[in-house]
């Protein structure tokens, strides 16, 4: 049979094509319908994705708000004001006379001194205990009054600028400044002048400095460096410290302490003006 036979007879019997095709084998699966656990995670599957829907839905306005909140100033809370101790009595032995001060715990020696003993002689330069300038004498000994507080002095004996002639060595330290021109604009002169008159006392109690070759005995001789040691806590912005060290040299000898022969002598101001040298 041709090509062209067999085409038209498929053409003439549609029927058998249909038959064929509907008698094609079907699926269990299909033929019975789904399975019950295709129903099953079907049904699982669309209860997730409601409840990732609803979970998202429900976040959106909640995420905005935080963005918002993220965007907008932060509102803190005023600060209360630090509790402040009430002002006590507060008994200082300064120069010899007693006073009676009215003082916060907070307040410092020198704040005490200045501002509410009215001894305005000691002199706030850095107000950190670096330059020395507001040095006085407790007991004999040098502190800086701007590091330690009033309330802890109590009882101490108190030497200040104003009472320094009264103290050892300090009328003749006085007359030395001046006769050797240790000071310039005079600033730093009160701190000078109370730390040079301590540093004659420790030398005769034979306190040792870091330069003192013996620390377990007291200083044989009194020299410059010694000196420049124990004033080096001192700070002088006008540059006066040559002078400062003749005028101590020149107190020690007065007094009798051995010093350095061979230290070249400071001629005092007013000899040179004199000599005009």
């Amino acid at each position: 049979m041709s090509e062209s036979d067999r085409c038209h007879d498929r053409l003439a019997t549609p029927e058998r094509d249909f038959t064929e095709i509907s008698e094609a084998p079907v699926r269990a699966d299909e033929r019975n319908g789904p399975s019950p656990a295709t129903s099953a995670d079907t049904g699982r599957r669309r209860f997730l994705q409601s409840a990732v829907a609803g979970a998202a839905l429900s976040a959106a306005p909640l995420a905005a708000q935080h963005a918002r909140a993220a965007d907008a100033p932060v509102a803190t809370p005023p600060l209360a004001p630090p509790a402040v101790a009430a002002p006590r009595t507060v008994e200082l032995d300064i120069n010899g006379r007693r006073y009676a001060l009215q003082l916060e715990a907070r307040v410092t020696l020198l704040d005490a001194l200045r501002d509410y003993a009215g001894l305005v002689g000691t002199k706030k330069g850095c107000d950190r205990g670096q330059c020395g300038a507001c040095t006085v004498l407790v007991n004999g000994r040098r502190v800086n009054s701007c590091l330690t507080l009033a309330v802890m002095h109590e009882g101490d004996a108190i030497t200040t600028i104003e009472g320094l002639s009264a103290a050892a060595h300090g009328e003749i330290m006085q007359k030395a400044f001046v006769e050797y021109d240790a000071f310039q604009c005079g600033f730093c002169t009160p701190g000078q002048l109370c730390s040079a008159a301590a540093v004659l006392s420790e030398y005769e109690r034979g306190d040792a400095s870091t330069v003192t070759a013996a620390i377990q005995r007291k200083p044989e001789t009194l020299t410059d460096a010694e000196i420049r040691e124990r004033m080096s806590g001192n700070l002088c912005r006008c540059g006066a410290y040559q002078n400062i060290v003749g005028a101590i040299r020149a107190c020690a000898r007065a007094a009798h302490l051995q010093t350095d022969s061979t230290e070249q002598a400071v001629v005092p101001a007013r000899a040179a003006r004199t000599s005009g040298v």
